[in-house]
């Protein structure tokens, strides 16, 4: 429900900045004439315009640089359990099957905003036709959950297929998840000026997502949980930290997907408004992608950590809307700043391949690649351009 009432805002949001951008091409055929030097009579026929307006020299620009600061915040991602709460009286082998309650789900992380470049060269050709290359980056955004310690204590257990269960070693724990993600992309578009107000795009395009999982018990233990071999049937009240010193133990679980999406779209650029120095332009870009991706994951099993790793090409849908305010400094410059949102649909995000990976007595194996999630980054944007 959550990710359909994301998706139908979505939707709602490119709507309704489509057609905002198609109200001016009501208008484009008398902008068209305008540039050609003709305008239309009411029977359809052709009038000159006045000589100075015919022999008026060109000076619309060839080259446009665009340098940006981006800061966006995820949201969306995958609904999996984390971390369950079992009553503390329960002997530890029976928390593998015990029934708990959630206290922590991947969808609970709120990674914030996180900053990163955008640039963008773009060339017109008096012709109309034209091209732009572009690249940004978001660099990693990451958040925690921290679940535990409790009073009076409780187990904190996590499960995933197979014979894989982590609780906390001894009841002075908390059981702590974190979770990053980054982003990278570029493009290459050509360009083709419908009117003074509105312009064509396609072109290819890639991005690169990249998530990561991984959960933790904190602080390091004191001593070697060596309890869990002596005494299993011990519930949390009667474990306490006694015997050897422990070692330098690994993360339980550890989690990373990449997502390189190949792939064609198209769009519309169009100025909304214009009021002397200031200006509202919106940009909308929607394609199919061929989605290359990747996951790893180690599980540690009695503290001794096992990898697994498989990959999938998966089909993907991206989307992009834009708006822009400028102010035109002087001519040829300009500042902006704006909003942006980018949808990506048919993604492998970290949380969702725990039900791809399979722990038995021998070790670990990936099953596959989960790309079934969605994702939005939205947030703000503010720069410069300048053109030539």
């Amino acid at each position: 429900m959550l990710r359909r009432k994301r998706g139908c805002a979505a939707t709602r949001l490119f709507h309704s900045l489509f057609a905002a951008l198609f109200l001016p091409i009501a208008a484009s055929a008398e902008d068209q004439a305008s540039l050609t030097g003709k305008s239309l009579d009411g029977d359809g026929g052709a009038s000159v315009v006045s000589p100075m307006a015919v022999n008026r020299p060109e000076r619309n620009p060839r080259w446009t640089i665009s340098a940006e600061a981006i800061a966006l915040a995820r949201t969306g991602g995958v609904n999996r359990t984390l971390v369950e709460r079992v009553a503390g009286v329960v002997p530890f082998l029976a928390t593998s099957t015990a029934s708990g309650a959630e206290v922590f789900n991947s969808n609970q992380f709120r990674q914030g905003f996180s900053a990163g470049p955008k640039v963008a060269l773009t060339y017109h050709d008096p012709s109309g036709y034209g091209a732009e290359l572009s690249f940004f980056n978001i660099f990693d955004q990451s958040a925690t959950g921290s679940i535990g310690p409790d009073s009076p204590p409780a187990w904190l257990v996590m499960k995933a297929p197979g014979i894989f269960w982590q609780t906390q070693d001894f009841p002075y724990q908390s059981m702590v998840w974190n979770s990053t993600t980054s982003l990278y992309g570029a493009e290459a578009s050509g360009r083709f000026t419908l009117s003074s107000r509105v312009t064509v795009l396609a072109g290819f395009r890639w991005l690169q997502l990249n998530d990561s999982l991984q959960g933790a018990l904190t602080p390091a233990d004191l001593t070697a949980p060596t309890w869990k071999s002596t005494c299993p049937g011990c519930n949390l009240f009667q474990v306490t930290p006694g015997g050897t010193v422990a070692g330098n133990y690994p993360p339980f679980w550890n989690t990373s997907t990449t997502n390189n999406l190949y792939g064609v779209q198209v769009g519309l650029a169009g100025k909304i408004l214009e009021l002397g120095r200031f200006s509202l332009d919106g940009l909308i870009k929607i394609g199919i992608f061929e989605n290359n991706a990747e996951q790893s994951t180690g599980v540690s099993l009695q503290k001794v950590v096992y990898s697994s790793s498989a990959t999938a090409n998966h089909a993907a849908f991206v989307g992009e809307a834009n708006l822009q305010v400028k102010y035109r400094v002087i001519d040829g410059l300009a500042l902006k700043a704006g909003y942006a949102a980018l949808w990506l649909d048919g993604v492998a995000l970290a949380p969702g391949q725990i039900q791809e990976t399979l722990t038995t007595a021998s070790g670990v194996r990936a099953l596959g690649v989960n790309c079934g999630a969605a994702i939005l980054f939205q947030g703000a944007t503010v720069g410069v351009e300048y053109s030539f």
